[in-house]
């Protein structure tokens, strides 16, 4: 241990100390001195070393009964020396003024044998100057250590949560930040319980519950990063009902490459939470069509759209072509994609037989189009001639559709029929439709959409041409715009409350990651025409995760049972178009494929030439801005489509009530 830190831990010691102790350590260095400066007056006096005689004994007894009944009548010992200012130094000067007027009178006027008379004023102003100088180097000493041991007490306490070799380099993380006070480790492992490590306690897990009160814990750090998912989600179970928040650090893979640092823990993801695995991909699959080729994606700034382009640069493409409607969307995925094709390397063989990286060879075009647009569709699709398109361009928030549904129909259908078409024109292997579990018997103009988009498709493909179309039909994906995880947490964050739309309703849920890789590798699969659907386990119910995320954020769902809970959760109706439950197969036959989680269904279509007779009688209503008609079409097309409620689009309703007044629409 080096002088600091022995400064520290001796001030840490005297700060730690009752009232009472520090007073009588006080008392104690001010008879010192008392004691000190008698000598040092005689000293001065004499002007050489002094040694002490029984008749200077009374000098210094003399000093004791005059200063330490005035310092404590000036009230010097009740204030607090690291806090002492300017009032503090006065009353110093008071307490010693008279002392010294005392002290005087008594060893230099009156006169004491064997005491010279200058001792009576030299040690007055030696006390003053020792005990000013000794409440000045307290002040400054143990002030700003004090301040720093009281700023700590405010810091969240953390237990650690595992032993191992990640708490143990989250532990020297946070010891070496300034964000947490570290109060010890939890761990499963009954051996370890009791012991120290690294100067904390290894508690077993049985006893949080007593812990948190005692210790002050207010957050607990995940560091198990080999557990099983399994078992993940019984140890959140077992913590969601107590007072702490719950964060974690990530997955192994995550760690491999250095060591634990603060950064690296992140607040729980509703992935943590999901009644199954993650979907291990396959990597044939997932390079199969991508690998040395040219791809294109649509919609590449959206959730699915940017995830796709991260999953495909990392298999190697030869041309990746990013196209998006929005600049600034367009912007930032071209942006990001850049760096992560920088900063990737491949192995090459140099002449000596060594292995060097390179960056990889990955050529990004970005380009600014609408999936509307088909002469701009078409020049991109001649110009390039991609092996594989992935289409992930597409309106999909619920309500906005329903308010808006002649363009949500457009983009969504019409969109796919441009692309689809221009991408057959050029020759394009592979199409890949990204679809939705709202496709399916829907109940709103958005999944009513996206059905007639997969049938665009399924008509097309069942047609003699060059490209392989297919489609991949998935639940809510975490993290995309409109997911509730982020919603959730941000109301969480502002002191609630919670708004979900109704107490019964249930979503199937996957990650960003898994619904990007499901869609390369169920491309990879296709034959023509496919559906392809992710067996996603069960179906989470939206009120369970609102109060797990409640729960594993350390506060209390507010209900008329727990009236001083944290969090209220209000219940605010369906919104138009919105089901309760989801499903993901119209029919009652899925097939097996050679990944254990992908499913082909088995869909009914109609054949093209019917279907574009739809499709015209469909574009005809849309321009009359007949949405009556236009839904009525829908749900002779579109097995299973039962509109919910009356006609919400706002131009439809506003121009109703403007006939309603009898004034005609302002031109």
């Amino acid at each position: 241990m080096n002088n600091r830190d022995s400064e520290n831990s001796a001030a840490a010691t005297l700060l730690d100390m009752p009232r009472l102790a520090k007073r009588v350590v006080a008392v104690s260095v001010d008879v010192s001195l008392c004691v000190l400066t008698v000598w040092l007056a005689l000293c001065l006096r004499l002007e050489h070393w002094v040694r002490l005689e029984p008749v200077h004994g009374w000098a210094m007894l003399g000093s004791v009964l005059l200063a330490l009944p005035l310092f404590v009548r000036f009230g010097l010992y009740r204030a607090i020396f690291r806090y002492a200012g300017w009032n503090a130094m006065v009353s110093l000067v008071q307490a010693m003024t008279l002392y010294g007027l005392f002290y005087a009178t008594v060893f230099t006027v009156i006169s004491v044998p064997g005491i010279p008379r200058t001792v009576g004023v030299i040690q007055p102003l030696l006390l003053m100057a020792f005990v000013g100088l000794s409440r000045v180097v307290v002040r400054y000493w143990l002030g700003g250590l004090y301040r720093s041991a009281l700023k700590r007490k405010d810091l969240p306490g953390v237990l650690i949560y595992g032993a191992g070799a990640a708490g143990r380099q989250l532990a020297a993380a946070l010891a070496r930040g300034t964000e947490h006070r570290l109060l010890g480790f939890l761990d499963d492992d009954e051996q370890l319980h009791g012991n120290s490590l690294d100067g904390r306690t290894v508690h077993s897990p049985a006893a949080l519950p007593e812990l948190i009160p005692e210790l002050g814990v207010t957050d607990l750090l995940l560091a198990l990063p080999s557990i099983t998912h399994q078992r993940r989600m019984q140890v959140l179970e077992s913590l969601r009902h107590l007072p702490v928040r719950v964060r974690t650090m990530p997955g192994m893979s995550d760690l491999a490459a250095g060591r634990v640092s603060l950064s690296d823990v992140r607040e729980l993801e509703i992935e943590d939470l999901l009644g199954r695995e993650p979907v291990t991909p396959d990597a044939t699959l997932l390079q199969r069509l991508v690998h040395d080729k040219v791809v294109l994606i649509t919609g590449a700034g959206g959730s699915i759209g940017s995830e796709l382009c991260r999953q495909i640069a990392a298999c190697r493409p030869r041309t990746l072509l990013l196209v998006e409607n929005s600049e600034f969307a367009l912007y930032q995925i071209h942006h990001e994609i850049t760096a992560l094709v920088g900063s990737q390397t491949d192995p090459l063989d140099t002449e000596d037989g060594s292995s060097a990286a390179a960056p990889m060879a990955v050529t990004l075009v970005p380009l600014l189009a609408s999936v509307q647009d088909q002469e701009r569709m078409t020049q991109i699709m001649q110009t390039w001639r991609p092996h594989a398109v992935y289409h992930a361009a597409a309106y999909k928030h619920v309500p906005l559709v329903e308010h808006n549904p002649a363009q949500g129909l457009r983009n969504n259908v019409w969109g796919t029929l441009v692309c689809a078409l221009s991408a057959q024109a050029a020759g394009v292997k592979h199409f890949v439709l990204i679809s939705t579990d709202k496709a399916v018997r829907p109940t709103n103009i958005m999944g009513a959409s996206k059905r007639m988009a997969e049938l665009v498709l399924q008509a097309l493909a069942a047609e003699a041409g060059p490209t392989t179309f297919s489609m991949v039909r998935f639940g809510n994906v975490l993290g995309s715009s409109g997911s509730v995880v982020p919603l959730f947490r941000k109301q969480i964050r502002d002191g609630g409350p919670i708004t979900l739309t109704h107490p019964d309703i249930t979503r199937y849920f996957m990650t960003i990651p898994e619904a990007a890789q499901l869609v390369i590798q169920a491309g990879a699969m296709a034959q023509g025409g496919d559906v392809f659907v992710l067996d996603m386990g069960e179906p989470v119910r939206i009120m369970d995760l609102a109060q797990r995320m409640v729960e594993l954020s350390g506060l209390q769902v507010k209900t008329p049972f727990n009236p001083t809970g944290d969090i209220e959760i209000h219940t605010t109706g369906l919104r138009p178009g919105e089901k309760l439950f989801e499903e993901l197969l119209i029919g009652d036959d899925p097939q097996p494929t050679q990944h254990p989680r992908i499913l082909r269904a088995r869909e009914d279509f109609q054949p093209w030439n019917t279907f574009q007779h739809t499709l015209e009688a469909l574009s005809l209503a849309l321009a009359a801005q007949d949405i009556p008609a236009a839904r009525a079409l829908l749900q002779r097309c579109v097995q299973g489509y039962q509109p919910t409620g009356e006609v919400v689009d706002w131009v439809h309703v506003a121009t109703g009530a403007m006939e309603l007044e009898g004034s005609p629409p302002a031109h």
